[in-house]
């Protein structure tokens, strides 16, 4: 009897690992916030923690999205399991599916910046129908939000989307190749690092306002969110995904020189390793789990109507 229990057991165990996906897709977009994701692709620590926890060989799929808008479709058309970007997406998301997609876990914060090359535009209130500020998704992505706040704060609630007509959606390395040639209509960014740090070396670019300046808390927070499908279906990977940010924070937060240097070969970019440290080395990007600046989003969100619902924190996490 005992052997037949026994029997049962182990049937039974590996029928629940079998029962997790034997690959996960996870979705990330460009810039230095992405670190993280960087190192679990490039030390495969997610396949580590899934052999150890007993799930076998895990393959683990990468891609990497412009903005917020494309990732959200990505995860809609379930061409990915995970996807990660700015707060304002992910909780427009979450309102969109009725809670059925939220968020596992934050990535890290950063700041960022809006830039111009028009000289005649020291504050937000200067810009003219001349100008075309480039965002990753236009409307829904953090960048975009942030002015939306601001114009706001400035011009009355009524008003938030008062420059909403002069952004254009582009991926953060095509906006930086469009402001620093001169040869674009594109004449401001909402960036964020590397490309601030790199954009601001051009003596034609300068700064009009930044993240922290806008919001109260100071830097702006990434998500990482799923479905509740997914979610439900794969409770493993789930752990196994944030115990494998947790280490590779670590390991960024512990080894920032060989991180800048990882990013760059990851990337292929051509900053200099001096820079991307002097960046991961600043109070301008955090690699922490910890949360911040959540509901400031979702309740601009939804004071202008833009979702229906509007939620507590733990009410976007599962």
């Amino acid at each position: 009897m005992k052997k037949l229990f026994a029997a049962i057991f182990i049937f039974v165990f590996f029928i629940t690992l079998k029962a997790e996906q034997s690959e996960f897709r996870i979705a990330k977009q460009y810039g230095l916030i992405y670190l993280p994701f960087i190192v679990l692709e490039e030390q495969k620590l997610i396949e580590k923690n899934a052999k150890e926890a007993g799930l076998g060989d895990i393959k683990v799929s990468w891609v990497t999205f412009g903005g917020g808008a494309n990732a959200n479709d990505g995860l809609l058309s379930n061409s990915v399991d995970v996807i990660s970007g700015g707060a304002p997406p992910a909780i427009i998301l979450w309102d969109k599916t009725k809670g059925k997609v939220k968020a596992i876990g934050s990535l890290a914060s950063q700041n960022m910046a809006l830039l111009t090359t028009n000289a005649r535009v020291k504050t937000l209130k200067d810009f003219t129908e001349n100008d075309k500020i480039a965002v990753p998704s236009v409307r829904v992505s953090t960048q975009a939000l942030l002015i939306q706040i601001a114009a706001a704060k400035e011009f009355g609630i009524k008003n938030y989307d008062k420059f909403d007509h002069l952004t254009v959606a582009l991926k953060h390395p095509d906006a930086l190749i469009a402001l620093t040639s001169g040869k674009s209509e594109i004449t401001a960014h909402f960036s964020q690092e590397p490309f601030t740090t790199v954009e601001l070396e051009n003596k034609n670019i300068r700064q009009v306002l930044s993240a922290d300046e806008v919001l109260e808390g100071g830097l702006a927070l990434n998500l990482i969110s799923a479905t509740d499908k997914f979610y439900n279906e794969n409770p493993k990977l789930v752990s196994i995904l944030l115990k494998s940010l947790e280490e590779a924070n670590a390991w960024i937060n512990s080894n920032k020189k060989a991180s800048a240097l990882l990013y760059l070969k990851a990337t292929k970019s051509k900053e200099s390793a001096d820079l991307i440290y002097s960046i991961i080395n600043s109070e301008n990007i955090v690699f922490s789990t910890k949360l911040r600046n959540v509901t400031v989003f979702s309740d601009f969100l939804h004071e202008i109507g833009v979702i229906k619902s509007r939620p507590k924190e733990e009410d976007l996490f599962f």
